[in-house]
């Protein structure tokens, strides 16, 4: 049996490069290096043994479940971890850069400006739903293909988690926030006055109440990492959902293709987003999702060529 496939060689090789950055600038700005650096090594280490373990007990349901999985379960530490990294090349945060790039882009800050022209309580539960609606389409479409078909739940996995990486490498060198930091009650930033626009709007009351408003704010309180919002991953790995969607769950890809519009949409709307973060979302998932898909034919053989071409 085949231990490592490309998922296994993209996850060690992103854990092992991220510890070698770490290594690199000599811990610059991050607290407790030398034990981040024992943590990538010890990620390394359980990674490896699950492959291991696996391959030699293959009819075991949990070690099967973790085997494909393990990757989601990496997710949420890996982005975090970007919050903590992102000083190591670059002092402060990007934002009012990425501000004024918005304004001579469209002539105006839509991360402002289009929640202030539609101020109400039913478009903005909208938007904030399908903002939320992101981390079902990752587990969703992903338990779906697992259930349906292992080698397809694998090239999703592989791929999906190639551009996750992609995204977390770029957050650790462009650290961005998002128009959020222009607001002290959201961020524990602040940015120099002369780097504030001159006008910063609150949130309308009306969309303060919903509840999906509230869900989210609590989400960005306890779980965010601060800096990871350009390339914005929400749009990236939304549209490779989808992709996947288009590929080997035909029945939900029409309403799956409305709900990443609005998600896309929400990003901007909800105030998360610059527009130019959308954009490169999306450049990002035309580049890295052939190019994912291209290393995985490659990596899993001749056997499975015909199934990602």
């Amino acid at each position: 049996m085949k231990r490592y496939g490309f998922i296994d060689y993209a996850t060690q090789g992103y854990c092992a490069l991220v510890a070698g950055l770490i290594l690199l600038f000599q811990g610059h700005n991050v607290n407790h290096w030398g034990w981040r650096v024992a943590a990538h090594g010890l990620c390394l280490g359980l990674v490896h043994a699950l492959i291991v373990v696996h391959a030699a007990r293959p009819a075991n349901r949990v070690l099967d479940f973790l085997r494909h999985f393990y990757p989601v379960i990496l997710y949420a530490g890996f982005y975090s971890e970007t919050g903590l990294l992102n000083q190591m090349a670059f002092t402060g945060y990007l934002d009012p850069y990425f501000f004024r790039l918005d304004e001579q882009v469209f002539g105006f800050a839509p991360g402002f400006a289009f929640m202030a022209a539609l101020p109400f309580r039913w478009i903005s539960e909208v938007f904030y739903a399908a903002y939320f609606s992101y981390y079902l389409m990752i587990f969703g479409v992903g338990l779906a293909l697992y259930r349906r078909n292992r080698a397809q739940f694998d090239h999703y996995i592989s791929v999906t988690s190639f551009v996750f990486y992609v995204c977390y490498l770029t957050y650790i060198f462009l650290p961005v926030v998002g128009p959020h930091i222009y607001y002290p009650d959201l961020v524990p930033f602040r940015l120099p006055a002369e780097s504030l626009p001159p006008v910063v709007p609150e949130f309308p009351a009306s969309v303060q109440t919903g509840v999906f408003f509230r869900l989210m704010a609590f989400l960005y309180a306890h779980f965010e990492s601060p800096g990871a919002a350009f390339p914005s991953s929400h749009v990236a790995i939304a549209l490779v959902t989808l992709y996947f969607s288009f590929r080997y769950l035909q029945a939900i890809r029409w309403p799956h293709l409305v709900l990443v519009v609005l998600l896309c949409l929400a990003t901007v709307y909800c105030r998360y987003h610059f527009a130019v973060d959308v954009i490169a979302g999306i450049v990002t998932t035309l580049v890295f999702l052939p190019l994912g898909n291209t290393l995985y034919a490659r990596f899993q053989g001749d056997s499975r060529r015909s199934d990602v071409a």
